[in-house]
Formats: C-alpha cells, structure tokens, sequence
C-alpha cells in the first residue's frame, strides 16, 4: 500500500513541477559558493573550531575560524571540471555583479588569510595562504589524478589544515610553513 502511495506521489509531484514550470534547473554558481561554504563550516565544526560569517557578501572574505582563540579569515571558492585539461578549477579573483555588469579584481594580501578551494565531487579543500592564492594567474589548477610524472604546485596544499594551526599571529608566517 505505502509502496502505491509513494509511487501516485512521485507522478503526481512531477507532473505538478511541470505544469508550474519548476524543473530541476543546474546548479548556478551561487548555490554551487554556498555548498562549499556550508562544506567548510562542517569541516570547522567537527574540528570544533568556532565559526563566524559576515552579514551580506560585501566583504572580501566569507567565513571566519576561531581556532585556538586566533580569529582567522577565509575566502571559500567553488572548483569546477575543465573537460579540456582534466583538472578542476578554481577562479582566483573577486566577481562583482549587479544587474548590468560583471567586474572581476584581483584579492589584497589583507583581504583574508587562506583561501579554501573546494572541489564538491570529492569532497576535497585545497588549503592556499592569501599570499600563494592571489600569486596565481586568474585560475587555480588543482589536478586530482595521479598520472602526471610532475605534481603542479597546488598539490602540496590539497587538504593542507596543518597550515591553520600554526601558533603565529602573523598571517604572513602561514605561506613559509606551506613551502
């Protein structure tokens, strides 16, 4: 009988989203920033670190960390597959948008302290100092295969949470760590 129901249920609410025009649509790149974000807060939690987010998203950063009492900013960015190279990707650059334009900038050293790029497919963060992040080009190249003879340079910070830890109050001790 419940087998039944589920059954008239799952036609009736399919037709029912067709007539009122609401199928599934993809993933737009806005809800795709807010599963990573929600990703990182995970993360941070089952590290019981503490969490903090800004109210709006006029900030250059979008999360911060309490760990062991040093407030830490993070810039939390959605990796995307490039069919043509193999590799996910990640933008490197801040998008201002209104309802006319699209502007991209480069980020400031001061703008955060690590950029976390997320790739949702494996649930994977690649852990980048400001400084190391924002000396990219405009795109990040994080390679998840091992078939490379070289490993590119974003490989030594795939899942690098050590870096986090550190007990220094500069940010700029992070990057030395990471080399």
């Amino acid at each position: 009988m419940a087998l039944i129901f589920w059954d008239f249920f799952d036609i009736f609410s399919n037709s029912l989203l067709k007539k009122m025009n609401c199928e599934e649509r993809p993933l737009d790149t806005k809800l795709k920033g807010d599963i990573a974000e929600q990703a990182a807060v995970l993360y941070a939690l089952k590290q019981g670190w503490g969490v903090l987010r800004p109210v709006g998203d006029r900030l250059a950063y979008d999360l911060v960390f309490d760990i062991h009492h040093q407030l830490i900013k993070f810039q939390v960015k959605s990796a995307w597959f490039h069919e043509a190279s193999k590799n996910y990707v990640a933008d490197n650059r801040h998008t201002k948008t209104n309802r006319r334009t699209m502007i991209r900038e480069t980020y400031c050293t001061s703008d955060f302290d690590f950029a976390l790029a997320y790739i949702e497919q494996s649930d994977v963060f690649y852990i980048f100092p400001v400084e190391v992040f924002i000396g990219y080009g405009s795109e990040i190249h994080l390679v998840e295969t091992e078939k490379r003879q070289r490993k590119p340079r974003s490989a030594s910070y795939r899942e690098a949470w050590r870096l986090l830890t550190a007990q220094t109050k500069e940010p700029s001790h992070f990057a030395e760590r990471a080399i």
